[in-house]
Formats: structure tokens, C-alpha cells, sequence
């Protein structure tokens, strides 16, 4: 399992992907990465992991790209006249990874957010040979985005370790299981507060799956 690379999506913005990054990158002693910031008010994705993981094996890379627009990042990069490259990121990946170590890499928005004017994350995920996590929460909507989600990562054949739910439960959870066929690894109930405690809580909860289906084959 060292050097995996473990890539977080989500069916849409706002749906929990940051969290889940911080509890994958506990559970696994995983290092971690954020490819693409947009948005530089408040804390970063990395800021906020960082406060979230007390795992002392875990390394914070530095992002390829921050852009001070909160935008999509072909429009944040277009209007802070910077141009993004799936090279330059890899090869900035490959500059800071260390390969004996697993890897969680967090996108931006979903699957379909576009980087430039030509390439979306879709392009991204398998230069990097990361496997694929999905975050899902409920909203009305969520089984449209959720299956919709899945049917392009079959399409572009990337490998999916399963879906993990974020927020109040509902048994639409079981329905996009079934029918995605995609695992549930699990989830991330609704919390009052969350904290490193909270995230270390999780991340022994979910640990096991986790490194099952990091060992199977895809």
C-alpha cells in the first residue's frame, strides 16, 4: 500500500470533502494535498486539515496553484492571469510526494470542475494513478449528483474505493449504493463541532475499510 495515492471528490461544492480528507489522512498516516486552492480569505483547505490532523506521520504538501479568486479554477486562473497545466501539477506532485508514503490528494467541487479551458479533474485523477473516494451528503438532489458522479468514473474506467457519506443520514444512502454498485466505505454523521478529536474519532472508525480496499486490485 505505500505510495497510494487516494484522490477525494465530491458530487458537488459544500458537501464535506475537506473533512473527509482530514479523516482519511488521520486513519492512514497519510500525507496530504490540495492540488488547486481558489480562494485565499479565510483559511485554506490545507489550513483547515492541518488544524483537524494530529497524526504525527502526516506531511502538508504545498498546493501547485493558489489563486486569490474563490472560482472554479479555469475562471479563478483566467482572472488572476495565471495558466494551469496538468504537467505543472504532476510534476510539482511528483517534486514534493514521497513514494514510500500514501497519499490524500483533495479536488475542487466535483468531477466535471474544469482546471483550464481543455481539462477537468477527470484528467487529472489518472496521471496521478490515484484511486478514487467519493464524498456524498443528503440534499434533494443528491441521488441524481451522486449517480451521476458514478456513471462518469465508470466511463472513464478510474478506480473507485466507495463512497462515504457526510452529514444526517437518510436511506437514500443504501439506494445510491445499490445502484452505483460503488462500496460504502462509510460516514460522517452531523456534529455540532468538529475537531481533531472528532476527526480522530471517525478515522479509527473507518480505518479498517479503508485498508481492505486499499488492498484490493483494480
Amino acid at each position: 500500500m505505500k505510495g497510494e495515492i487516494i484522490f477525494v471528490t465530491g458530487i458537488g461544492t459544500s458537501i464535506g470533502k475537506t473533512l473527509v480528507s482530514a479523516v482519511v489522512t488521520e486513519a492512514l498516516g497519510a500525507d496530504y494535498w490540495k492540488p488547486v486552492q481558489s480562494g485565499l480569505e479565510g483559511p485554506t483547505d490545507t489550513e483547515t486539515v492541518r488544524s483537524l490532523v494530529k497524526n504525527p506521520h502526516v506531511r502538508f504538501l504545498k498546493e501547485a496553484f493558489s489563486l486569490q479568486t474563490p472560482a472554479s479554477p479555469h475562471l479563478s486562473s483566467r482572472i488572476d492571469n495565471v495558466h494551469i497545466s496538468l504537467e505543472d501539477i504532476v510534476a510539482e506532485f511528483n517534486r514534493q510526494r514521497d513514494p514510500e508514503k500514501i497519499t490524500v490528494v483533495e479536488g475542487a467541487g466535483g468531477l466535471m470542475v474544469p482546471l483550464n479551458e481543455k481539462d477537468f479533474f477527470t484528467d487529472l485523477i489518472p496521471l496521478l494513478g490515484a484511486r478514487v473516494i467519493v464524498v456524498s451528503n443528503q440534499y434533494l438532489g443528491n441521488i441524481n449528483h451522486s449517480l451521476l458522479t458514478a456513471e462518469v468514473l465508470k466511463q472513464r474506467k478510474l478506480p473507485v474505493m466507495g463512497w462515504i457519506f457526510n452529514g444526517t443520514y437518510h436511506v437514500n444512502e443504501e439506494d445510491i449504493v445499490r445502484w452505483s454498485g460503488l462500496h460504502k466505505l462509510g460516514r460522517i454523521e452531523q456534529e455540532d463541532k468538529v475537531d481533531a478529536g472528532v476527526v480522530r474519532r471517525y478515522a479509527e472508525a473507518i480505518r479498517p475499510r479503508l485498508l481492505q480496499h486499499l488492498q484490493r486490485k483494480y
